[in-house]
């Protein structure tokens, strides 16, 4: 039987970052991280297309993002070989049936970035030509949108969990949690851990971890998102801005010689290792030949991954109030990526200090909104 301070469950982008968080306070508790594949990152975050976009996410969430942004700019030396963050514009359009929607993301974006501005038609067809001005009549740009290197970042969480005297430990599913004196007994498909703390950072598996441990479920929500690449045949496309439809419905996101399509797809599904549907491809096909030139014929390669929501798709974080020595960090929908080095931390100064720490001086970080407190004797719609 092994023993540790914490014990983190998910290796994905919210179980690394949560542990590294963990491993590197002060107080330098024994962190194990497990993981139920043979290999982090398995599920969704191997598969995201992540882009930092400030203007996303609920007000909590962006209060994250915010907190996350001095990692990326300036990540702890040794840690990551390159520049997590490449700059790449965001440009949302909308026609005349959406433009409320237009005026309530561009009111929330000038609250969180100030340099969100909207354009005319015209100056977004010079950014992404390829745009059919006949079908846009609003425009909207955030300059300061960036790519994310997500296997850069990952990586990053896990040298760092590491360097710290972490653990980790693929193919160890949590198959039982049990209450043991002050702590926990993890049984696990590859022997047993004691803890006197769990993360549940399982993902789309979260709510069947806490059941596992005798724990009220939340009402995770996994959602399938389709992604697929087409050639461009435009050049200099590589640098365009991502372009996205205001009302979700498919966006673009160029990728050197090639384009990353989606329609935005949130179709609901049960836990699994997710697949594209040929029917999904097929609608974005059609909604992104009419609203650009890009002219897509053929498809290079299709994937899916769950991205998973809470009740009211705001993340969950913090202890559950029916068992303080489990913490929640779930829900992550399509913010993960973008806030996981502040959601790692909040978990880091909530277990080992009781409190957010400095990192969120200024952030309007509102704890109540991201407990899960606000889910008992709720259910999911």
């Amino acid at each position: 039987m092994t023993r540790a301070t914490v014990v983190v469950i998910g290796g994905g982008i919210a179980g690394v970052s949560a542990a590294f968080a963990l491993a590197t306070h002060p107080s330098q508790p024994a962190v194990t991280l497990i993981e139920a594949e043979g290999q982090l990152a398995y599920h969704t975050t191997g598969r995201s297309a992540a882009q930092l976009i400030e203007n996303y996410g609920t007000g909590p969430v962006r209060a994250l993002t915010k907190a996350s942004l001095p990692y990326f700019d300036n990540p702890p030396e040794g840690l990551v070989d390159g520049r997590l963050l490449d700059q790449r514009g965001v440009l949302s359009v909308a026609d005349n049936e959406h433009s409320e929607e237009f005026d309530q993301q561009l009111s929330d974006g000038l609250a969180v970035n100030p340099t969100i501005t909207e354009v005319t038609v015209a100056e977004a067809v010079q950014m992404f030509p390829s745009l059919r001005p006949e079908m846009v009549a609003r425009a909207l740009y955030e300059p300061e949108s960036a790519d994310i290197d997500v296997a850069a970042l990952h990586q990053s969480f896990v040298r760092g969990l590491s360097r710290a005297g972490g653990t980790i430990a693929v193919a160890h599913r949590a198959q039982h949690l049990t209450r043991s004196g002050h702590g926990w007994q993890i049984t696990t498909s590859d022997g047993v851990l004691e803890a006197d703390i769990v993360v549940d950072a399982a993902g789309a598996w979260g709510d069947d971890v806490a059941t596992r441990a005798g724990l009220a479920p939340l009402g995770l929500r996994p959602l399938r998102r389709t992604a697929f690449m087409v050639p461009s045949r435009d050049e200099g496309s590589g640098r365009w801005p991502l372009v996205a439809d205001i009302d979700h419905r498919w966006y673009v996101k160029p990728d050197g010689v090639q384009y990353l399509c989606s329609p935005a797809d949130e179709t609901p599904s049960e836990p699994c290792d997710a697949k594209p549907e040929e029917i999904d491809v097929a609608r974005a096909i059609d909604a992104i030949n009419g609203a650009t030139t890009i002219g897509i014929r053929t498809v290079a390669s299709s994937w899916a991954g769950l991205r998973t929501f809470s009740p009211d798709r705001t993340m969950v974080i913090g202890p559950d109030p029916d068992e303080p020595g489990f913490i929640w960090c779930v829900g992550q929908g399509g913010t993960g990526i973008q806030s996981s080095p502040g959601a790692g931390q909040l978990v880091a100064d909530l277990v080992l200090d009781g409190r957010p720490g400095p990192s969120f001086a200024g952030t309007r970080l509102d704890l109540a909104a991201l407990s899960p407190a606000r889910f008992r004797g709720l259910t999911s719609s």
